[in-house]
């Protein structure tokens, strides 16, 4: 990204600080028409892709060349026109009245900026994707079977793309980016700017700093915490695994291992509760299932994710006898920490005004005002004019990805939405999964992590959930629940090589090699690959069931969990032999296959079983520990 000074860093400035006035203006006085709403957003953040990313890593970085220029005048237009045009565009019939040359000019040049500022903003694999459907386009008439689909004319490809306001790149994706995304990155910013991120930081610290393998654990935790603010995993990484990564490598922690550890924990922050990057706006907006509901499905997931992740970290720890933090490294005292528990009265806030009724959009403006106010606790935070201007500026500043995203998203879903291809690709995964739900289930998800390799999660799961979504609701699977599998296979795929961004920059910092980082965060996050099909199967794990049922079914889990980590990293008490690893996976894969049976793990009988085993487990634990000395094995 080039950095500007002087009077056009000056202006540019400004200008992404009217962006996200215009959001906190339109959440308050109430949110404009579609086409007018979603084109202000592209009309500021579509041009911003020329002016702060270079065209190539040999372009300037230092000053703004002046093709750029003219590529953001003319980003400018096609917005524009929407806008001034808005009550002659809202009367014209839809694919019946015909486009004007300018029309077609002006949606030619829009299809053309935006695929060029998606690969220069977001990431080069989304702009090939979207040019992958643009061609089926033109391919299908001469393909057989459920791919086939009629001739379409340039007029209708450029009125599908940008004219229409339900699909396309004024669709209802782009609307969410206006509206609901675009006030929680305020949101965001605004956090950053009270420091609530370092808090988070140091929470961790106190909390898993000590443990064995310490480090590991409070990238763990606080990637958890800050991840569901940031939404974007490559941001938390750079955010938090500038501290964990480097304190890792110190006690001992393979770089590679550092650095997978912390892209694995920054991508599963996009599904951790109360904020959930932006899928969650986006997945209510879509299955018009409330917000708040989709927050409380996701919760016991995204624990038992983290959990599995800190209970691999602790067997590798112990396994490689990697020490905890020093006092010294703690950053601060327990009392500061104690004290600077009010940066969380914005989140707190947040939730209970969701709880009492009100709705996403007021939620989010107390949100936002409560942090303003709390800034004002401590004077290096305080929200001055400056610092109001530079939290509002990069706010806009990271609107401008997920903008082009979701935009670029919505082309997609126009072209499956409109040819028909979604329907063909559901009959396609039914026929070869034979009407079984597992085989259509890994076919899904192998779908969802193949077109997330590469992208931001939010559009990855749009594009997923267009073409795998209606498979699963032919094969009966709760509509919520689907989703949740596709959003949480969008995330993985981050941690997926050959093209998994976050691991990427996470070995940048460790100074590994990118590719074995990507592979190393991938065996992190195989336990987390079997979460989505339990909770597919038994719908207690999204909290919906009985006491007793979800009890059993997360004790169940735990235990599994437990036994897979174990098989997998080579460690229980003790190195384990190939046997024993190989007796503790089928052990693990057991336990698993159980938890899918409901009317079995739903039982009083299992609950009893699974907590005196936990018990159990936990007591001849601390037995063993008061009777050995801590492991010295570092094979």
């Amino acid at each position: 990204m080039r950095k500007l000074w002087g009077w056009k860093g000056t202006v540019i400035g400004i200008w992404l600080t009217v962006v996200s006035v215009f959001a906190i203006y339109t959440a308050t006085f109430g949110v404009m028409q579609p086409r007018i709403q979603r084109g202000v957003h592209l009309l500021f953040l579509l041009p911003m892709a020329f002016i702060l990313f270079p065209a190539t890593r040999r372009s300037p970085v230092d000053r703004i060349p002046f093709y750029d220029w003219i590529l953001a005048i003319l980003a400018l237009l096609p917005p524009f026109y929407l806008i001034l045009n808005n009550d002659a565009l809202s009367m014209r019939l839809e694919f019946i009245d015909p486009l004007t040359t300018l029309e077609m000019v002006l949606g030619g040049l829009n299809i053309l900026l935006l695929l060029e500022a998606i690969r220069r903003a977001v990431v080069p694999a989304m702009t090939i994707l979207i040019v992958v459907f643009l061609s089926y386009l033109y391919a299908a008439p001469y393909m057989g079977g459920v791919f086939f689909a009629k001739p379409l004319p340039l007029s209708e490809l450029i009125e599908m793309q940008y004219l229409i306001t339900d699909t396309g790149i004024y669709g209802a994706i782009t609307g969410i980016s206006a509206t609901f995304v675009a006030l929680f990155v305020i949101f965001g910013a605004f956090m950053e700017s009270t420091q609530t991120g370092k808090f988070f930081t140091d929470l961790a610290c106190r909390l898993a700093g000590r443990s064995r393998g310490g480090p590991a654990k409070v990238a763990v935790i606080s990637s958890s915490f800050f991840g569901s603010i940031s939404g974007v995993a490559a941001a938390n990484v750079y955010a938090t695994g500038t501290f964990t990564i480097p304190m890792m490598k110190r006690l001992g922690f393979r770089p590679q291992f550092a650095g997978a550890v912390e892209a694995v924990s920054s991508s599963g922050g996009q599904y951790m509760p109360p904020i959930m990057g932006a899928g969650a706006f986006v997945m209510s907006e879509i299955t018009g299932i409330p917000y708040l509901q989709v927050c409380i499905a996701a919760a016991l997931p995204a624990l038992l994710y983290y959990t599995s992740l800190i209970i691999r970290v602790h067997f590798i720890a112990v396994k490689d006898n990697v020490k905890g933090m020093k006092e010294e490294d703690m950053l601060v005292p327990v009392s500061t920490i104690i004290r600077d528990t009010y940066l969380l009265l914005p989140i707190v806030g947040l939730v209970a005004m969701l709880l009492m009724g009100y709705s996403v959009f007021m939620g989010a403006m107390g949100a936002i005002v409560s942090s303003f106010v709390i800034s004002f606790f401590k004077k290096k935070t305080a929200m001055t004019p400056v610092r109001l201007f530079e939290a509002l500026k990069s706010a806009g500043q990271k609107m401008i990805m997920i903008a082009l995203a979701c935009a670029g998203a919505g082309m997609v879903v126009a072209i499956v939405t409109h040819t028909g291809l979604a329907l063909g690709i559901a009959t396609v995964i039914n026929h070869w999964s034979g009407g079984f739900l597992l085989p259509a289930l890994v076919l899904i998800m192998g779908t969802s992590l193949i077109l997330g390799m590469g992208m931001p999660c939010t559009p990855a799961y749009i594009i997923a959930v267009t073409i795998g979504g209606p498979a699963l609701v032919t094969l009966g699977t709760d509509l919520l629940a689907s989703h949740l599998l596709v959003f949480y296979c969008a995330i993985l795929a981050e941690v997926t090589p050959p093209v998994c961004i976050p691991a990427y920059c996470a070995a940048s910092i460790a100074g590994s090699k990118p590719l074995q980082t990507g592979f190393e965060a991938f065996k992190l996050a195989i336990v987390a690959f079997l979460i989505p099909l339990i909770f597919i199967y038994n719908p207690a794990l999204l909290l919906n069931g009985t006491l007793v049922e979800i009890i059993s079914l997360v004790l169940v889990l735990l235990i599994a969990v437990v036994f897979l980590s174990a098989a997998l990293t080579g460690y229980f008490f003790t190195i384990l032999s190939l046997f024993q690893r190989t007796i503790m996976a089928a052990a693990a894969i057991g336990a698993f296959v159980f938890c899918a049976h409901p009317d079995l793990v739903g039982r009083p009988v299992t609950l009893a079983a699974a907590t005196l085993a936990i018990v159990g487990f936990f007591v001849w634990l601390f037995l063993r520990s008061r009777a050995t000395d801590p492991v010295t094995d570092n094979t």
